[in-house]
C-alpha cells in the first residue's frame, strides 16, 4: 500500500516502524543546525586536526590532502571542530548570521 496525503489515519503503519534504511547520503541532515561553523582559510594551517574528529564528514578534504570549506549540507553545528582547532581557523556562529 502506498501511502499519501489522502490516506486515512487507520490505513496507515504504526508509529515507529521503519521499512527502509535510511542514511546521511539520503537525508540532508544540517537543516536543523543551531550554530554554524566557519572557516578562516588564512588561519588554517591544514594540520588536519578538524576533519577526523567531525562526526558528519562534513569537511571535506581533496586531492592535495587539503581541507575545504564545509559541506552544510551534512553540518549539524556540533562544534567539535572549532574545539579541536588549535589556530582558531574554526569559529562559531549562530545559524543565519
Amino acid at each position: 500500500m502506498e501511502i499519501n496525503n489522502n490516506t486515512p489515519w487507520e490505513d496507515m503503519t504504526p508509529g515507529g516502524t521503519i521499512y527502509d534504511a535510511g542514511n546521511s547520503k539520503t537525508f540532508k541532515t544540517g537543516d536543523w543546525r543551531s550554530m554554524k561553523p566557519v572557516y578562516i582559510e588564512e588561519k588554517c594551517k591544514q594540520c588536519g586536526l578538524c576533519f577526523p574528529v567531525c562526526p558528519d564528514d562534513a569537511i571535506p578534504v581533496n586531492k592535495e590532502q587539503k581541507r575545504e570549506d564545509y559541506n552544510y549540507d551534512f553540518c549539524k553545528g556540533c562544534g567539535v571542530c572549532a574545539k579541536a582547532c588549535p589556530f582558531g581557523a574554526i569559529v562559531m556562529e549562530e545559524e543565519g548570521k
